[in-house]
This record gives structure tokens, C-alpha cells and sequence, in this order.
């Protein structure tokens, strides 16, 4: 490993620059009901994740042993730490180890301790951040939920809105890939037509992003309703919706419908990349209305809208998202593609292109 990959994952799949560019941001990598007293494997940009619970703190650090190299993903938990499966090292508050089995008596070696990140719980999620600015992370801010440069969501402690946490999924896609397609107004036609967009809407009205510290904003007026397809005359016909677009760039962004009265329903798309070329999909979800419908149902329609995307975000070439232009041909409706690609360019990211 040269100089210039020095503190890159072993197998890194992303440029370098681009990789430590990244890494300074917020990801998730799990729900927060899914991590416990027991060890929890991630992965986030291509580093190998341990995450548990001991005496109240969450700890997330990189997933090896510092005795043996051996993944802690492996081991168990006894209430004090996880314990490692091959010498059972036990590791605890602060990632800190306590205990070596066969040496009790010892002083614990000081360089016995687990490379930890700072995590955040919120919207559900436990979001992590593998290279924060010096000094920009402070262990007060983390424990309240409110870690700088964390994505916003809109309404998601507002009085009177449900919170909703998504079962995650891969994709098999570079992240910038899924954003854009979320993003995208142009391809409800074709694409969403089990289940919510009507095939012979295919017009998109003219649309204008604004630029935001963070990323940008949209909002996109059409005549596309977004009920289940099979329900009918909850809005009236002339009814115009609002969907607007909040991007947090690089990897994150929220949609908020606007329904019939003051009815709204807030969707994440968080896409935390596990790698280059596969993304791990976190959709957190706020509504103020039809709060006594299923969970569950909410989950499967959530998942038909993402499934129907897949197969184009799984197949589109380059496979990576290209800054530059030349590689394909802009239209009048990706106003929204073109703020999103300006936007990681501007923060000084490499072309996001494989050859």
C-alpha cells in the first residue's frame, strides 16, 4: 500500500481522494432496534463495522481484534463488552478492552482498545461518520442526536406525525446512482405505474432547483397523484400536488408530499454506500394521516416503489455517476439530476466514473 493509500480500508473500491471525502460525512449503517447488547456487522465505505450496546452507550468501531485480527462480528456478548471468539478479549465502554482471559491478573495493555466512530441515533437509524473534522464532532452533540452536518428531515418530531423505520436493502449500485434516480420526476411514467403513476402522464412541468448550503432544494408541481394505485376520490381532480425535494448532498435526500389538506407524508432516502458498486437503503418515513393503515403495509408499498427502480439504477453505464459532461445527454426534466451532479463536483469530488 503506497502513501497516498495510507488509512483506506484494505480493499477500498473508491479513489482515494474521493474515499476521504467521504468519509467525512453521516451514514447509516443500521435501525436502531437492530443493535444490542450483541455484535452487529456493518459495512461503510468498504470499512468493516462492529456495533453494541454496553451500560447504556453505543459503541461503533472497526471490526477487528487488536490481539489477532480477528472479526469481533465472530464473538458473543456477556454484559460487559463483546467478547472475541478466539482468545475471548473482551471489549467495553469506549471500545476499551476489559478483560483478557488468560491473563487476569495483568495490567491490560493500553493499545488494547478498538478503533471506535462517532455514532448518532436518529430518525431511527444509527448514523456514523468514519472521519469527522477535527473538532467538529463533540461527545455531548453525538449522545443528543444532533451531530453536525447530520441530514434533516422534515416533520419527523412534529406533534401529530407517525414515524416509520423501513427494513433496509441493498442495491447493487454506486449510491450517487440510486440519489438520482430518486430524485428523478421524469420516470414515474414508466417506471411507477403499479403503483402510484398514471402511464399517460408522462409531461413534467417546468421545475427550478435552488441551491443550499448543504445541497439543494425542489419543489415539483404536477398533476401526478400519489395514492395507491386502486384508490380513487380522495383528491379532488384538479388538484395540483407538491413534491418537494431536499438533497443533502452526497448521499442523501427527502421528498415531502404534499396530499389533499394539510396531509403530508416525508420520505428518507438515506443511501449509505457499503462499497462502490453496492448501496444499502435506509427509508425512514413521517406522515400525518392514515395512521391506523398497517406498518407492514406501509413497508411493502415502500419496497414495490423502490423495487420497481432497481432494475434501471442495477443496469445504467457508466455504472458510477458521471460529473463530467459527455458521457449522456441531459433533457429539459433533469434539472434535478444536473443540481445534484453540479453539486458533488462543486464539493471538489473526482468523476464518480468507472472505465
Amino acid at each position: 500500500m503506497g502513501s497516498e493509500d495510507a488509512g483506506l480500508p484494505p480493499r477500498c473500491t473508491f479513489e482515494p481522494s474521493d474515499w476521504r471525502k467521504l468519509a467525512r460525512y453521516w451514514y447509516p449503517i443500521a435501525k436502531v432496534e437492530d443493535v444490542t447488547e450483541r455484535p452487529f456487522k456493518a459495512m461503510l465505505l468498504d470499512e468493516p463495522l462492529v456495533a453494541y450496546r454496553v451500560k447504556n452507550e453505543l459503541v461503533v468501531a472497526r471490526d477487528v481484534c487488536p490481539h489477532r485480527g480477528v472479526p469481533l462480528t465472530l464473538g458473543s456478548a456477556d454484559g460487559e463488552g463483546i467478547v472475541c471468539a478466539y482468545h475471548g478479549l473482551r471489549y467495553g465502554v469506549g471500545g476499551l478492552c476489559n478483560r483478557v482471559p488468560s491473563s487476569p491478573e495483568q495490567r491490560i495493555p493500553p493499545r488494547l482498545k478498538l478503533t471506535v466512530y462517532p455514532a448518532v441515533e436518529k430518525y431511527g437509524l444509527i448514523w456514523v461518520c468514519l472521519a469527522p473534522e477535527e473538532g467538529a464532532v463533540q461527545a455531548g452533540a453525538v449522545q443528543a442526536g444532533c451531530a453536525p452536518d447530520l441530514p434533516a428531515m422534515p416533520h419527523w418530531d412534529d406533534a401529530g406525525f407517525q414515524q416509520i423505520v423501513c427494513p433496509a436493502f441493498e442495491v447493487k449500485a454506486f449510491a450517487g446512482r440510486q440519489v438520482e434516480g430518486f430524485i428523478d420526476v421524469a420516470h414515474f411514467a414508466w417506471i411507477h405505474t403499479a403503483t402510484f403513476a398514471d402511464p399517460n402522464k408522462q409531461e413534467v412541468p417546468e421545475y427550478m432547483p435552488v441551491e443550499t448550503p448543504t445541497g439543494f432544494v425542489a419543489d415539483y408541481w404536477s398533476n401526478i397523484g400519489n395514492y395507491p394505485i386502486g384508490v380513487d376520490g380522495r383528491a379532488p381532480p384538479d388538484f395540483r400536488w407538491l413534491r418537494h425535494f431536499e438533497v443533502h448532498l452526497p448521499f442523501t435526500a427527502t421528498l415531502t408530499i404534499h396530499f389533499p389538506g394539510t396531509a403530508r407524508l416525508v420520505i428518507m432516502n438515506a443511501a449509505s454506500p457499503v462499497s462502490a458498486m453496492i448501496t444499502r437503503m435506509f427509508a425512514p418515513i413521517a406522515r400525518n394521516f392514515d395512521q391506523h393503515l398497517s406498518v407492514e403495509d406501509v413497508y411493502a408499498f415502500n419496497l414495490k416503489i423502490f423495487e420497481e427502480d432497481r432494475l434501471m439504477v442495477e443496469s445504467q453505464h457508466p455504472e458510477r455517476l458521471p460529473l463530467e459532461f459527455g458521457f449522456d445527454t441531459p433533457i429539459a426534466a433533469d434539472r434535478s439530476s444536473l443540481a445534484y451532479r453540479r453539486g458533488l463536483k462543486r464539493l471538489g469530488f473526482g468523476p464518480f466514473f468507472l472505465v
